[in-house]
Formats: structure tokens, sequence, C-alpha cells
């Protein structure tokens, strides 16, 4: 492991071992490693410097940097844990995970909750989605009003789900036969 620690340290400022991210994250020890590839093409894209900033971020969910976009933007922030304005690997992981199918129900309606809660004062306000999930019609949503309201709207999570990263080696085949980090069984 010694060969994947030291190069990616003095090269990407916020990695983390991936044995580490394994054990926090719905991902195996290889997935993360296969995710570290997917986060060096991300971060040199626009410019290289082992973080990912939002043009970078916006490029690789739309193939396009130009064009603004709310849902993007809010991701973005979302996956921006430390409010540098860009993001590490260690954070790329942690935040991705939650998309992961085996991410746990309840880490999907907290980030979807945090998702819609545009201005981040912790209810969900009129303006920010319907008005059904407002059961006791304050005007705002509080998160318990949100899982209400999720569990009887289920298909809300379905973005919450990206399916590929239950096993994304496979995107990146050959990365699994390069790993230098042996699987932990769980």
């Amino acid at each position: 492991m010694g060969c994947f620690q030291s190069t990616a340290r003095k090269q990407f400022p916020g990695h983390e071992d991936p044995v580490i991210l394994a054990s926090q994250t719905a991902f195996s020890v290889s997935e993360v490693e296969a995710l570290f590839e997917l986060f060096k093409s991300i971060s040199s894209s626009v410019i290289d410097d082992g973080l990912i900033n939002k043009e970078e971020f916006q490029l690789a969910l739309f193939k396009n940097r130009k064009k603004e976009n709310l849902f993007a933007n809010r991701i973005f922030d979302l996956f921006d844990v430390k409010r540098k304005g860009v993001i590490d690997f260690g954070d790329f992981v942690r935040s991705l995970n939650v998309f992961h199918p085996n991410a746990p129900q309840e880490d999907k309606i907290d980030f979807s909750f945090k998702l819609y809660d545009l201005d981040s004062t912790g209810f969900i306000e009129r303006q920010e989605t319907f008005l059904e999930a407002d059961v006791n019609q304050d005007g705002r949503i509080d998160k318990s009003e949100w899982q209400n309201f999720v569990s009887r709207n289920p298909s809300l999570l379905k973005i919450m789900t990206l399916p590929y990263l239950r096993d994304i080696t496979t995107t990146f085949p050959s990365f699994v036969f390069n790993s230098e980090v042996d699987e932990i069984a769980t």
C-alpha cells in the first residue's frame, strides 16, 4: 500500500487512506480506490490541483461548465463539507456514500432534506417545496414532516441511489487487478 499512499498524499491534499474511508462508508476498499481514479480525473479537468472546484464538478455532472445549474450548485455545496469552495477526496467519498444503494435510508433522508432546504434554515419553506408535506401548516417543513412525506412518496429518494455505486469497480475494471490493498471482510 506504500506507493499508493505516499504518491497520492503528495499530489492530493485531502487524500485519505482507502481502508479508513471504506470502514466509514458503504464502499469496499477497491471501490474507494476506483473512486480515487474518478476523483483524479474530475479534479484535473480544469485545474490540476488535486481538488474538485465548482466548475469541475459541473463539468463532470453535465459536461458543461458554462451553464449555471441550481441543482449542481446545491449538491456541490453539500459535498463541500469544509466550506472552502473545493471538494477533497475524503469529502468526495463520504458525500458520494449517501447515493450508494447500501447507504442507510436515514442518511438519504437527511441529505435530501438538506438539498431542499435551500436557505439552510433547518426547514423546507413554502417556496422550497410542496404544501402537502407541511402537515401542521406552519408554512415550513421540519425534518419530521419531511421524513413522513418521503415515506409516503418514496420516489423522492430515487435520486438518492445510484445503482452503479454498488460495484464501482466494474466502471474501472482494470483497477481491480491493480489494487494494492487486500479487502477486509466485514
